[in-house]
């Protein structure tokens, strides 16, 4: 079959990474930036990086990914891009016409060192960004980092581009969303309105990653956050960073400049975090919890109850980004599930610190890890080694899925043959429960095809 040479022999690999994780910076700053209303992604690099950034991004969402590129030749690279940069702003603004253009950095760029922001700079002061036009930008080498990485420097650099505080603060909290579908982004502003809280959701990509076919093509769709709602936020009364490793940089340079106080959570998937998402929300913005909300909390602990038998001591392995896998260990383990394999490409101290607290009590057979060497590869030989009873991740699970024979939820980024994620949420209450409903049907339909014929049930 596809990976059936992976052997559950594990060799300490110090420099190879097999089947990673993870996928590169550039993509997250493009997500990032399409979450501005009004918004170009321009990509300083080759023509070849802007179409890999954007392809995996409109095979995941199913949707066209605008954006530019400085398609560098090979004079840009061996001389620098700055002349390919501002006749790209030049242009852009003059045939495309968008609000805000943002650059993001490449490999290549970030190797022979353009100053991107003396770049910037120079564009404003040659006169090539007109009035009432913005150029922003943040760097994201491939090398380092992940795609976390990279929407957490684009999400960082509206922060200093555009927060502004004045004399009059404003009766709003500020959400800083982490990665997560544009039906995410959808359910958290639902869960604010149902609040009653004034809230500015930023990045976000709902109706720009998910627009109804009109029958017409609106080259910036109606979504996004608006500038004004971004120069805002410098005037909030709080702010609320959901996702540590991809929001906590921006909420930090928030409150540094404009002294907006933050409370960094992690992303609401599952009933304790969002328990604690709306807790915080209900503070922040001195409002209260309506009922509606408490019944959308009483039908997800219903199904719990009601399917219990099915979800206690099943063995899950997961892989992903961070802001997503911790979260959804606390969801396994409300669940009485045993979430026993872990990895993320995405480096950083704190995963493994937040995945101690949680499973060195209740799991502490758990093995799991992130950065380097934390990929598929190992946690394919994890599972050769003790097998599970799911897999939940990306699309790229399914090889190992299908070798194992093992149900698999699909969540994450990307997922490349199969719909719905950008359309119906995981987080919030509701969310909880569409997740909660994948994972049963994954497991119960593995019970149904494989079972003896006289254990067949009906009703189960």
């Amino acid at each position: 079959m596809l990976l059936r040479h992976t052997s559950d022999i594990i060799v300490d690999r110090e420099a190879l990474t097999i089947n990673p994780a993870k996928t590169c910076q550039p993509i997250g700053a493009m997500y990032a930036a399409l979450g501005i209303h009004g918004c170009l992604p321009h990509s300083h690099g080759s023509q070849g990086c802007c179409s890999y950034h954007r392809s995996a991004l409109t095979r995941h969402y199913k949707e066209p990914v605008m954006a530019a590129t400085s398609s560098f030749t090979e004079g840009s690279s061996v001389f620098g891009g700055q002349a390919n940069l501002l006749q790209a702003v030049e242009t852009i603004f003059s045939v495309y016409n968008p609000d805000v253009i943002a650059v993001h950095t490449t490999c290549l760029s970030e190797t022979i060192g353009d100053d991107v922001n003396q770049i910037a700079q120079k564009a404003r002061d040659d006169g090539k960004v007109p009035a009432g036009k913005y150029l922003i930008h943040c760097n994201t080498p491939s090398y380092v980092g992940s795609h976390v990485t990279g929407y957490a420097n684009m999400v960082t650099a509206m922060v200093k581009s555009f927060a502004a505080k004045s004399a009059t603060k404003k009766n709003q909290t500020n959400i800083i969303s982490g990665w997560v579908e544009p039906s995410d982004m959808r359910e958290i502003k639902r869960i604010a309105r149902e609040m009653q809280a004034k809230i500015v959701l930023f990045p976000d990509t709902s109706d720009v990653l998910d627009t109804p076919m009109t029958g017409k093509h609106e080259f910036y769709p109606k979504g996004g956050v608006t500038v004004p709602e971004l120069v805002s936020t410098g005037d909030s009364k709080h702010t609320i960073a959901l996702g540590p490793f991809c929001t906590e940089d921006a909420a930090i340079l928030l409150e540094n400049k404009c002294k907006v106080k933050f409370d960094t959570l992690q992303i609401p998937i599952g009933l304790k975090a969002t328990d604690t998402f709306v807790s915080t929300l209900s503070r922040a913005a001195g409002v209260q919890v309506p009922e509606s909300i408490n019944d959308e909390r009483g039908r997800l602990l219903d199904m719990i109850t009601d399917m219990h038998k099915y979800l206690y001591g099943k063995r899950v392995a997961l892989y992903g980004d961070p802001d997503i896998l911790v979260p959804l260990t606390e969801f396994l383990l409300t669940l009485d599930m045993k979430p026993i394999y872990i990895v993320s490409g995405t480096p950083g101290k704190r995963f493994e610190a937040s995945m101690e607290s949680l499973l060195s009590k209740k799991v502490p057979e758990a093995k799991y890890k992130n950065g380097e060497r934390a990929d598929m590869f190992l946690l394919h030989q994890w599972i050769k080694q003790e097998p599970v009873d799911l897999l939940i991740g990306n699309t790229y699970g399914k090889y190992i899925a299908r070798d194992e024979n093992l149900p698999f939820v699909r969540l994450g980024f990307p997922i490349l043959d199969r719909v719905g994620h950008s359309y119906f949420p995981t987080v919030g209450y509701t969310g909880a429960m569409n997740l909660l409903t994948k994972i049963l049907g994954a497991i119960m339909d593995k019970m149904d095809r494989e079972c003896p014929e006289e254990k067949i049930e009906l009703v189960m």
